[in-house]
């Protein structure tokens, strides 16, 4: 017995057409999805090392309440302790721009040689720190140098240019002061920064090679905090706090590290 047929022979499945246009649809969901994400996942990456550089802040505010001075900087060799050939006693640091000295100050997350390391985990991304070598009234380096706190008098420290934060790149008298860009703080005593997502390469702005990174930076006493920015040549994404001298010196006279005398421009404790 023959079936009849309608004459109209149906294709299973998709058609290429029909298949294209569903793997377009697919593509734009999970692209609509993954962007947020993304931003999502870079935000709490900027938050979270935000934090760790506020931890930085207070440790070494702690570490010179404590001490009477600062840590010199890690290098690439001493396993985040002060560089190899740090001597207190007359303030001399192998190096003064360098890496934080986490493990000295018990901080963490680190890699696996003892550095700190901000979010974003690569080996380009340690936590960096830098102290000023300047002298004040004379004292060569007090504020790495053991009881150079109380051999300087307060209204010295505080009237005396120390590390420069510029809001921009753009302007600075280099190894002077900011110039005719905005002076964030003049006499920063310590600078912790992040060099943040772009660390391998340190980014080709003008604003970041002001700020010592894996590619070099200029290593001298002028930093620049600004807006992130992702704008090419003009990108930004370095993340800083600093020590100035007057936060410095509220934590040292509640810790007991002035005398009265300490108080004058010109006499010496």
């Amino acid at each position: 017995m023959r079936i009849p047929t309608t004459g109209v022979t149906r294709t299973a499945g998709f058609t290429i057409l029909e298949l294209v246009v569903s793997l377009f649809v697919v593509a734009l969901l999970l692209g609509s999805v993954m962007s947020p994400l993304q931003t999502q996942v870079e935000e709490r990456r900027v938050s979270e090392t935000k934090r760790l550089l506020d931890q930085a802040h207070e440790a070494l505010l702690g570490y010179a309440a404590a001490h009477g001075y600062f840590p010199c900087p890690a290098d690439a060799a001493s396993n985040g302790q002060e560089a190899f050939g740090t001597n207190h006693n007359t303030g001399s640091c192998p190096v003064w721009h360098g890496f934080l000295p986490a493990a000295l100050l018990g901080l963490g997350p680190a890699d696996a040689q003892g550095y700190a390391i901000d979010a974003w985990g690569l080996s380009a991304n340690r936590i960096r720190y830098a102290v000023s070598n300047h002298a004040v009234a004379g004292v060569v380096s007090p504020f790495t140098r053991m009881n150079g706190f109380r051999s300087v008098p307060m209204m010295a420290i505080a009237a005396t240019p120390l590390l420069h934060v510029c809001e921009s790149g753009v302007g600075v008298n280099p190894g002077t002061d900011c110039g005719t860009a905005v002076t964030l703080a003049w006499n920063a005593v310590v600078v912790v920064w992040s060099t943040g997502a772009n660390a391998a390469t340190g980014g080709a702005s003008m604003h970041e090679a002001e700020n010592p990174n894996s590619n070099g930076g200029s290593v001298d006493r002028i930093f620049v905090s600004r807006v992130r920015s992702t704008v090419p040549g003009n990108e930004f994404d370095d993340m800083l706090t600093w020590v100035a001298a007057p936060a410095l010196l509220s934590r040292l006279v509640v810790a007991g590290q002035f005398t009265p005398a300490a108080y004058s421009a010109t006499s010496p404790p």
